[in-house]
């Protein structure tokens, strides 16, 4: 996997992987434009994105609707260093869903490969290169 970072002006950094460009941006208190998603936020949101497909793979493989099933993000920070404490994946299940399956989608929704990259962490290798830049 490698992705290319682009820095467009002000606050806007974005990344470009396989034709795709995800944008992100600061918000206005911070300098930026708030015209995109920061990168912590979409760090929150491939938590719950990542839940979310095992969510909809377990219910595809049994054949249950997920019209009315929602799944909420939440982050809590510490007060005084704004550390990210605590990440909050709430799942709402309509009353039609079978409760037989309830504790099991939760520990399903635990197989996020996001989630078990952040309990397992890798390791963060920072380098430089001067010379040309296109490559």
């Amino acid at each position: 996997m490698k992705m290319d970072i682009s820095f467009s002006g002000q606050k806007k950094v974005n990344a470009h992987y396989e034709g795709f460009t995800i944008c992100t941006d600061q918000p206005s208190d911070e300098g930026g434009e708030n015209s995109a998603p920061s990168p912590f936020d979409y760090f929150v949101s491939s938590i719950g994105t990542c839940a979310g497909v095992y969510v909809l793979s377990f219910c595809e493989r049994r054949q249950i609707s997920t019209e009315n099933i929602r799944l909420q993000v939440s982050a809590e920070f510490h007060d005084t260093t704004s550390r990210l404490e605590t990440v909050h994946l709430k799942l709402k299940l309509p009353p039609s869903f079978p409760a037989k399956y309830e504790k099991v989608l939760l520990r399903t929704m635990g197989q996020c490969s996001v989630k078990k990259a952040i309990l397992d962490p890798p390791e963060f290798l920072m380098t430089s290169e001067i010379g040309d830049v296109e490559g």
